[in-house]
């Protein structure tokens, strides 16, 4: 039995053209309980209220559909994931995508793991680490089909840490607000450096609300120089 809120959720959705059964929908539900449980002792999420999480996190995370297909099997690492947005609401509606959740603090990634157990989820898997040094690795350079983050840092920024796990035809998919062209326009230059090119900017309201969101996609077109990204916090502190 749904109420009003979980209603709108599942009408919201529908724009986006995805349908929730009842057990993907008890797993949304599960997943905002841990999140709210956890978040108690260590800061997951300045937003709390159940509506909001399903429309500001659940649902922006979704968003992405906007610019891929997820009916095919793809690969996909979350940089950054932090409470597990955007990587663990797209496994929840596309079992068939192979997840990799990396963030920085072991805390969150504990959460991580509670979260995919208790959701009984299979095929994702968690990273303890910095991008920055786990780009470098031969397992996970240049392997995914999709890289995205929802993190909070500047798109140069961002590029520099994502685009190095993005295999040549691959996608690097960046959450923005309405600042979205001031970043472009400064991210231009690393972009190419990195090996990405057509870039493209899907503008549009978060359902339900009056949020400008941008999805902000860029693609993969030759290799990343092997030296980058460069050492940890110098993404961070010198963008390219």
């Amino acid at each position: 039995m749904t109420n009003k809120i979980d209603e709108k959720f599942i009408e919201n959705l529908l724009s986006f053209g995805i349908e929730l059964d009842d057990i993907k929908l008890e797993q949304f539900h599960k997943y905002y309980e841990l999140l709210i449980e956890w978040n108690k002792n260590i800061n997951l999420t300045a937003i709390t209220e159940y509506g909001d999480i399903l429309t500001k996190h659940f649902l922006d995370s979704l968003a992405i559909v906007k610019a891929i297909d997820f009916k095919q099997t793809l690969s996909l690492i979350d940089v950054g994931t932090g409470a597990g947005f955007p990587g663990i609401p797209i496994k929840i509606v596309f079992p068939n995508i192979k997840v990799t959740l990396l963030d920085s603090l072991k805390k969150r990634v504990n959460f991580l793991d509670e979260v995919i157990k208790n959701l009984s989820l299979t095929d994702i898997e968690t990273i303890h680490g910095r991008a920055e040094d786990f780009a470098k690795e031969d397992k996970l350079r240049e392997q995914y089909d999709i890289s995205v983050s929802r993190a909070v840092a500047n798109l140069s920024t961002l590029s520099e840490l994502c685009l190095p796990y993005v295999n040549v035809n691959g996608k690097f998919i960046a959450y923005k607000s309405e600042k979205a062209d001031i970043e472009l326009n400064e991210a231009e230059n690393a972009i190419q450096i990195l090996g990405g090119g057509n870039i493209e900017k899907i503008s549009f309201l978060l359902p339900g609300t009056e949020f400008e969101r941008n999805i902000i996609v860029i693609d993969k077109i030759v290799t990343t120089p092997s030296k980058y990204p460069r050492k940890s916090g110098k993404p961070e502190k010198t963008p390219l």
